[in-house]
Parts: C-alpha cells; structure tokens; sequence
C-alpha cells in the first residue's frame, strides 16, 4: 500500500491544481524520509522561481547541484523520483487526505517538542509556550479563502449586511443609532475622555451589558481584577458601589446567583501591570481561555490602550510617542481582526482638551496616529452644568459604520453611584446645539409651490 507522502509527492508532480492548493500549508518537517523531505524542498523551489510544474528531469539536475547530500543518498533520491508515475486521483479526496495528514504530522511534531520543553532541552522557549504550540497544531487546516469576491460574492455580501448577530448592540438607544446597531467584529472602537470622566465607567457599563447576551474579556492594566469587578456588581446587582462592602454574604451571594440565571455569558477580569502587555500577550491569554476553560469571547475590553506595550517595540527603545501608540493601536486592531471580534478602549485627551467642552480630534493625547487607525472614536464631554443634572455628552469624532454627521452629539444620563449608563428623554436631545438629528418636515407641498411660483425657467 502507498504510504500518503508518496501520493502528495506525485500529485505535486503532475497535477497543478492541487499544487497550488497545498503547497501553502505544506512543511518540509512533514516529511520523516530525508530523500521525501528533499524531493518536496526542489519541488516548491522550482515553482515558486518558475510559477509552473516541474518534472523528474529538472528535480533530478537541481538534486545533484546541492552540496549537502553524499553520492548515495543522491543515487537513493533520483531512485525514488523515477518512481513518481502518473496516476491521477480524485482532487476532494486528494485534499482531504493530505489536509488530514499535515494536521496528525503537525500534532505529533508538536507533542514532540513539548515533551523536550517539559524536559528543559530547549533553551529559546520556556515551559509557557506548550499550549500556544498545541493550540498551533490542533488549528492546521486547509484554508483556501484568499479575498472576497466584489462580483461573484455578492450573496454573500448582502447576508453580512442584513446579520445582526454579527454585531454586538449596545443598551443605549443612540449608540445603537450611530453604529447601525452595534459593534461588528475585527474593529477597534476608542473612547477619548479626560481624567475621571467616566472611560471605565463606560467599559464596565458596556461590558455588563454584553455579558446578558455573551462572553466578555475585560483585561485591565490600571486598576486591580477587584476593582472592576466591585464596579460591575454595582452595575449588575443595582447597588451603590460605596453600600457593596456592608452587604451581608448570604444577600450578597443571594443576587449573584440569581444574576447568574439570567445571564447566557461568561466574563473574565484579566490584570496585567501597567505598560507590561501586548497585543502578544492577549493572544497567549485567548489561546489559554480556549485550552483550559474552553472561553471564546465575544468582545475584549481593555483598560486602557496609552499604558500597554507594544510588541515591535521595547519600552526603553528610542522611539517617539506617536510611533509607539500608533504600534499599539495597530496591533490592538490586528487581534481583533485575527479573533474576529470587536475591542473597545479608550484613550485620555491632552491637557487643553480636558478642561474643552467641545473635545476634538485634536485632543487625543500622545498620538494622532490612533484615531488614524480606530474603526470608531468618540468623545465622553462632562461639565459642571452637565454633571449637576447627571448627564454625560457624547461626540462622535469618526465613524467607519455610519454617517458621523447624524447624531454627531447626544446625551446620556450617567450614575455614578451604580457606575450605569441610561438613556436619556429626547427633550433633552433637542436642547443640545448642533446635535445632527434629521428633522422632519410637514410643510405643506402647496406653500412650497408659491413661494416659488414667480420665478420662470
């Protein structure tokens, strides 16, 4: 019987449409047989410098010009190659086949070098890497999706506009507005707020909200797991954050558990120390939530962007604030795009900012190259007037889901008491200037007609 590397070594040969479909995920270490491994490195290396099949002549001239196998080892190699005829198979099969036995190559390579990082042989990675590297091989698949379509996928296309479950929806009816109904997955949306105006306070109320629907990571590099927590259960047990720590255990367990009946989500609190994590790291912490309690967020939050790390530069590199939090914002964005869900942060405003009433782009502390990359930024505005009757003015500052000009500034009340956001009564939406609200006109078509009824065309 043929053993599979010999089938994929002679497809490759001579069947071009499953060369180029497998290729991409093939590995040279695959192979166990050196005189495999060998014939598959020339394959590869002729295609990708000719674009086209090579045959057993070429592979066999190529062979010989290589300095690092003995003349036997060269006599074994073109031996074998003689033996790759053509015999066609069917392509489905073909693909499921090989696709099979890269992901069992790639979990028995992948146990291997975890038994020798157990066994302290490897001096480059440390024991944590053990469950990034099974969680690599578990995940080896054929993926054959290179883009979308502009023409031939437009069903597709129309499904994704018309999915709500794409999109996480907020509680607050114009945050709903301004999104088209929420948050889609692989953005980065930013809140821009001076010092203790409310951006955590936002977070927590969002992250709340999410965890009635869904799971919710929430990884906070400023104030401890506690802290957040004490903020949510304030929130979600509709207590005062300052009557918390007086409420007896039996009550308090009480409205825990009948929280937990309502709920269909998980939330987890993850701390990190301040400016010590990247975008690196959230990852690894995904990969372990999936390993060990099998957790898939919906959404990330993190607490809050200006104090992570970035990946592609030290701390103490040489390097200029825009450049740095501009590698964080990018970073934060490509995890959201690789785990395909939404991250929420927030991003402090520049002295002259926190004292304006009227927040800018402008304002954003440290770099102009974050709202260059955030899918959503806006501006949480409060003022003596505003606090005094428990509201909070938000501005849209960009907006990639929707006109920014539509609602372009609204008002939400604010607790702080119970760290909650609510909606407001419209009236006082109507009071706020420049507010970009459409109105709606019932003038009567026929005094239209007559205030123009002079001019002549």
């Amino acid at each position: 019987m043929e053993k599979v590397e010999f089938l994929i070594l002679r497809n490759l040969l001579y069947n071009e449409e499953y060369l180029r479909k497998v290729v991409p995920f093939i590995k040279p270490e695959y192979f166990e047989d050196e005189k495999q491994k060998i014939v598959f490195q020339e394959i590869v290396a002729f295609v990708e410098k000719y674009n086209e099949l090579t045959t057993k002549e070429v592979l066999c001239i190529e062979i010989e010009k290589r300095n690092d196998i003995n003349d036997s080892m060269f006599k074994d190699v073109t031996s074998f190659i003689s033996e790759l005829d053509d015999n066609p198979a069917d392509l489905t099969w073909l693909l499921d086949t090989t696709e099979k036995w890269c992901r069992d190559r790639a979990i028995y390579l992948a146990l291997i070098e975890s038994i020798q990082l157990a066994d302290g042989k490897d001096d480059t990675k440390g024991r944590d890497a053990i469950p990034s590297i099974l969680s690599d091989a578990l995940a080896v698949s054929f993926d054959n999706h290179v883009g979308h379509d502009y023409l031939i996928d437009y069903e597709d296309r129309y499904e994704s506009y018309h999915r709500k479950e794409d999109k996480i929806p907020f509680d607050l009816e114009f945050f709903d507005k301004v999104t088209k109904g929420g948050l889609p997955n692989k953005t980065l949306n930013i809140a821009l707020a001076g010092t203790g105006v409310g951006k955590s306070l936002f977070m927590c109320h969002f992250a709340s909200s999410v965890l009635l629907q869904g799971n919710v990571l929430y990884i906070t590099l400023e104030m401890a797991e506690e802290k957040i927590a004490e903020r949510i259960d304030a929130n979600l047990l509709n207590i005062n954050i300052q009557d918390i720590t007086d409420l007896p255990k039996p009550m308090f367990e009480s409205k825990v558990t009948d929280l937990s009946k309502k709920t269909q989500g998980t939330l987890i609190i993850k701390e990190y120390p301040t400016a010590a994590a990247h975008s690196g790291h959230f990852k690894a912490l995904l990969n372990e939530l999936a390993l060990k309690k099998s957790f898939r967020p919906d959404i990330i939050f993190i607490d809050y962007l200006n104090i992570c790390a970035s990946s592609r530069y030290r701390g103490n590199s040489n390097v200029n604030s825009y450049s740095y939090i501009k590698a964080i914002a990018e970073e934060l964005r490509g995890l959201a795009v690789e785990a395909s869900l939404p991250i929420v942060s927030a991003t402090q405003t520049t002295r002259s900012g926190f004292a304006s009433s009227d927040v800018d782009l402008t304002d954003t502390s440290e770099s102009f190259g974050l709202p260059a990359t955030a899918d959503l930024m806006f501006a949480l505005i409060s003022t003596e007037e505003l606090e005094s009757i428990n509201q909070i003015l938000v501005k849209q500052l960009k907006n990639r889901y929707n006109d920014p000009t539509i609602h372009k500034r609204f008002v939400v009340g604010i607790d702080r008491a119970k760290m909650r956001l609510y909606d407001c009564e419209q009236k006082a939406q109507d009071d706020i200037i420049d507010n970009g609200q459409e109105t709606e006109y019932d003038e009567d078509k026929s005094n239209f007609k007559k205030s123009f009824g002079d001019f002549k065309f």
